[in-house]
């Protein structure tokens, strides 16, 4: 399809998520925003709702970050998460009930909504944002970290898992709309769960390419969504290390030897780590490292730019193992040069209109 054809052209709608970003600045996305506390009701969850305030404070005490120099995350808005979810979907996390079911803190039925939005939804809209935020300065920059994000478990039309935005589908479609030489992208997913949601926003998309390494008897064993898979690495309880980072390395390369894409988003889940309550597997804190050492050489070995996100993670000690990894990727030259060689703002044209197939939502299941 050409871009020209004018019947297929499409304005997209005025963004604050594609700013400017200073070259004083790493690619690094968070703001205080992401972390969710009210009440202690995110005790509820499992999943620790302050650890992206936790990774910042390690990399702060490592020297590597200050507030100077990380990119803040903005809220998405209602237009820009319309780019993606339907008005349906939307209008349904209005409901109590609906975001207590998503994010399972069955105490939130009880609180009159506007506490909800504001307490728990926003967080996760502002690290919505983030990643789409991330998605831009990984193709300014060759790479970029959005210290929250990888809801992968919501799609266009449903939310589950924690997940009430699809900020992965988001960040691609944002990319393939409004940014010139975007037109492949591969997900590399490597959550101890399922990313059904991308999957399912991705079914019928040729464009994007999946690979999606998982514990198989763990939520959400989503067979319909799998169809989406195109490498699929499904794991048995209790896979360590050793298993684990061979089956990475080797399906990793073998994705992007396959298909060489524009863009790789990295959903880089530490739920993976041994005692994790949820993933079922047995990865060591080095192992951990050890995984996202090994996508980013894969990327960055090609030239292709590479967005991670840290998704799921329910121990107290994922907070420290995402800091080391990260500090990992710095010390083996994979993160940060580019800021000592000043780099400057992107050469990476942005488009106000594409050749693009409608801006809501992908393939609604």
């Amino acid at each position: 399809m050409s871009r020209t054809d004018v019947s297929e052209v499409k304005s997209s709608h005025q963004t604050e998520l594609y700013v400017g970003v200073p070259s004083t600045c790493l690619p690094i996305v968070y703001s205080p925003e992401y972390n969710i506390t009210f009440m202690g009701l995110e005790k509820l969850h499992p999943f620790d709702a302050g650890k992206w305030g936790k990774v910042i404070h390690f990399l702060k005490e490592e020297q590597f970050i200050t507030d100077e120099t990380i990119v803040p995350a903005r809220e998405a808005s209602e237009e820009d998460l319309l780019v993606v979810h339907t008005r349906r979907y939307l209008s349904r996390l209005k409901w109590s009930l609906v975001v207590a079911t998503i994010t399972e803190i069955p105490p939130l039925i009880f609180l009159p909504n506007f506490l909800v939005q504001r307490k728990v939804l926003r967080p996760l809209r502002t690290q919505t944002g983030g990643t789409i935020m991330a998605g831009k300065l990984a193709m300014d920059r060759g790479w970029a970290i959005n210290v929250g994000g990888g809801f992968h478990h919501c799609s266009s039309d449903k939310g589950g898992g924690f997940c009430a935005y699809a900020d992965i589908t988001l960040t691609i479609k944002f990319l393939f709309e409004r940014v010139e030489g975007v037109s492949r992208a591969t997900i590399i997913d490597l959550d101890a769960h399922q990313g059904n949601g991308h999957e399912r926003d991705f079914l019928d998309d040729r464009r994007v390419y999946i690979m999606d390494a998982y514990n198989r008897y763990i939520y959400p064993g989503d067979g319909y969504a799998k169809r989406a898979i195109r490498r699929k690495v499904e794991l048995d309880w209790g896979t360590e290390d050793i298993e684990y980072l061979q089956k990475v390395e080797l399906h990793s390369e073998g994705a992007l030897n396959e298909i060489r894409p524009d863009i790789v988003v990295y959903n880089a889940g530490t739920d993976i780590l041994d005692g994790d309550p949820l993933g079922g597997l047995a990865i060591s804190p080095q192992g951990v490292v050890k995984r996202d050492e090994i996508v980013f050489k894969a990327a960055r070995s090609r030239g292709i730019p590479i967005l991670m996100v840290t998704s799921g993670g329910y121990q107290k000690k994922t907070a420290r193992v995402i800091a080391d990894s990260i500090l990992n990727l710095h010390r083996q030259g994979l993160i940060g040069e580019e800021v000592l060689d000043g780099a400057g703002p992107s050469t990476v044209p942005v488009m106000m209109s594409k050749s693009v197939s409608s801006g809501a939502a992908i393939g609604a299941m």
